[in-house]
């Protein structure tokens, strides 16, 4: 089905009442561009390794709504552009031009899936649930995905670093804590490199379903899993429920700004040995990262991997 796509060229500071006009005219399917920043300067910062850099704030804006050919386009259309006048009394809707565009019917939602593709990081398959097996690739150790919303497919650098944290120092046997665990991705890789468990923490409820439904995908035993939602950092009932001292390897694949005060807390739910693999640092925040694990007395740098910008250190517990 083709849908009419219309561009309303607009001004920041009218936007949300041209939105307001839409919804007004029942279409509720609208999309608002601008420059402006998303989140606080003080929330920025949490963000900063992984937010693209935005253009300069021209006070401009766009939006984007929807018609099918059935709706009524003139009628609307003229409503619209009797409203944008109307706002002239009280503020700037910019030019008001409208351009129209045909556009296919996409599932949205799904349409990212055909961007991923098998991979393999050392001796593992990664692949979404929805492909077949590659022939070529059938004695690797598969692992299956379908990340839904959260983060984690495997394929970025700073899950790619952990991967190779987790074959270097998971051993049989190991009990393994996921810090942030997204699609559930690495606890499910360590525990199919021989750890015995791992328990996955997130503050995201979508994150801790899709790993839930990874783990049962990948033939997991609901004794070798364990996932609990919150912050580790500052929640003491997940702190609890994660355990004092029973870790072998704990995992953080997270911000650089959520890793250094990470470090403080994660220490005492690892055992002494116990091995701290973080990632998700840009190249910009190593030495930040780098001089907070030192100022850790229980901690001592053992590894550094970097894989194109990104930079996994990797601890180990005194």
């Amino acid at each position: 089905m083709k849908w009419n796509q219309y561009t309303i060229y607009t001004t920041e500071e009218a936007e949300e009442l041209v939105t307001s006009l839409l919804f007004d005219l029942g279409i509720t399917n609208c999309e608002v561009r601008d420059t402006l920043p998303v989140l606080s300067p003080e929330d920025a910062v949490l963000f900063e390794d992984v937010m693209p850099a935005l253009p300069d704030d021209t006070g401009e804006a766009e939006v984007v709504f929807y018609l099918d050919d059935e709706a009524n386009e003139a009628e609307i259309l003229e409503k619209i552009r009797e409203g944008l006048e109307e706002m002239r009394a009280y503020v700037d809707p910019g030019t008001g031009r409208i351009l129209r565009e045909e556009t296919e019917d996409k599932d949205w939602v799904n349409n990212w899936k055909e961007h991923f593709k098998p991979f393999s990081v050392d001796d593992i398959l990664i692949k979404p649930t929805w492909t077949d097996l590659p022939e070529e690739d059938k004695d690797k150790l598969l692992i299956e995905i379908d990340p839904g919303t959260a983060f984690g497919t495997g394929s970025h650098e700073t899950t790619r670093l952990c991967i190779h944290g987790i074959c270097r120092y998971v051993k049989p046997g190991s009990r393994v804590l996921d810090v942030g665990t997204g699609s559930g991705i690495l606890g499910i890789i360590a525990v199919k490199k021989g750890a015995a468990s791992f328990t996955g923490t997130d503050i995201d409820p979508l994150a801790v379903e899709a790993a839930e439904e990874n783990a049962k995908v990948n033939g997991l035993d609901p004794s070798q899993y364990r996932l609990v939602l919150g912050d580790i950092i500052s929640d003491p009932a997940v702190q609890e429920e994660a355990g004092e001292a029973c870790y072998d390897v704990v995992l953080a694949n997270i911000l650089a700004d959520v890793i250094i005060p990470l470090q403080k807390e994660v220490v005492r739910h690892m055992k002494h040995g116990a091995y701290l693999i973080t990632s998700g640092i840009i190249n910009l925040k190593e030495e930040a990262v780098k001089e907070a694990l030192l100022e850790n007395l229980e901690l001592e740098i053992v590894d550094t991997l970097y894989e194109g910008e990104w930079v996994s250190f990797i601890a180990r517990r005194s």
